[in-house]
């Protein structure tokens, strides 16, 4: 069984959510019916304009059928029921996890994977797929400028995602830092290339690299073509990001070991968009950076952050306590687990 459920969020990950809808519709039905629509949308939580889409799909379906008292389960319905009742069960409890998730951290949403990308690398093309998938639903139709942070996860979540993002849209990805001393792969500004080029989008470029002196800083802020995109950055409407280890973080950084120490006694545990932050979510170390700010995200209409395996469980604890409401966590079970301490 739970080698099914695998293969179902392999294929469409972005589905889990309504066939546990369907089967609760057809669940109902089956123990009430004949019920009327609005009965039955007022006891599942749901309108009655979304319940009609999906039981005008499941009479298309010959699951359901409609009678003069209400809507009733049809033998092939309760054959469906029966034999799906135990996967079901499984996929519910996901969503149960999700939910119990995104109430612990207080943030809008999380969605989570199978497996611990700690261990199983290729979790993360799973979490990239959901990032896709993710982006298509809260995007809205038109014009769309989206940040995008670098690093070794963003570059694997740009190699995932597919021109059906793009589709009514017009897409703009923006670097959301200058250049961090690091592989040019993964820098911010070629992982939004990246991605327009994988999505069919236009991207722009941020010459400057992320870390300059407050004299080096401000003659380069006069520069046009500099300033445009540092506008173009804050007024974005979207991000993407991870969530780093704040130690691995501050060594892919050559940071001093002067620093390091510093992060260590400070009892440093995460680090986002330049900020190193404790368990408690206190910013211990912040470094002058060009680009988006930690304190642009509560304008953003989409904030998704990326990070998973048990190994980054502190992390995105911590992170979430400076993350706006309206956060979308990609995850997997690996740090889930570990965070719900299950």
């Amino acid at each position: 069984m739970r080698r099914e459920l695998e293969w179902i969020e392999k294929i469409a990950p972005d589905m889990v959510e309504i066939m546990v809808q369907r089967f609760m519709i057809m669940h109902h039905i089956y123990w009430s019916g004949p019920i009327g629509r609005r009965l039955l949308a007022q006891e599942i939580g749901v309108t009655e304009r979304v319940l009609r889409t999906e039981t005008d799909f499941l009479k298309r379906q010959g699951l359901i059928t409609s009678t003069k008292s209400g809507m009733i389960i049809t033998d092939e319905g309760k054959v469906v029921i029966h034999k799906l009742r135990g996967l079901m069960d499984q996929l519910a409890g996901i969503q149960q996890r999700e939910k119990r998730l995104s109430e612990f951290l207080k943030i809008d949403r999380c969605l989570i994977v199978s497996g611990n990308c700690d261990e199983q690398v290729k979790v993360i093309e799973t979490m990239g797929k959901l990032v896709n998938d993710t982006l298509q639903a809260l995007l809205p139709e038109g014009r769309n400028v989206i940040a995008v942070m670098g690093g070794t996860t963003m570059a694997r979540i740009a190699a995932c995602l597919t021109p059906r993002v793009a589709e009514k849209r017009d897409l703009l990805f923006v670097p959301a830092r200058g250049g961090v001393g690091e592989a040019v792969d993964i820098q911010a500004n070629n992982v939004s290339a990246q991605m327009a080029l994988r999505t069919g989008g236009k991207h722009r470029t941020l010459y400057v690299p992320e870390q300059l002196s407050e004299k080096a800083y401000e003659p380069l802020m006069q520069e046009p073509s500099i300033l445009e995109v540092v506008q173009l950055i804050r007024g974005s409407n979207a991000v993407i990001h991870s969530i780093g280890e704040a130690i691995t973080m501050a060594k892919r950084r050559d940071m001093s070991e002067e620093s390091i120490d510093e992060l260590k006694r400070k009892r440093a545990v995460g680090e986002a968009f330049g900020y190193f932050f404790d368990e408690k979510g206190r910013i211990v170390y912040k470094i002058p950076r060009v680009g988006l700010q930690l304190e642009d995200l509560a304008n953003m209409k989409s904030v998704i952050a990326v990070a998973g395996g048990a190994s980054k469980a502190k992390a995105i604890v911590a992170y979430m306590k400076l993350a706006p409401r309206q956060t979308c966590l990609v995850t997997d079970e690996g740090a889930a687990k570990v965070i719900l301490k299950e």
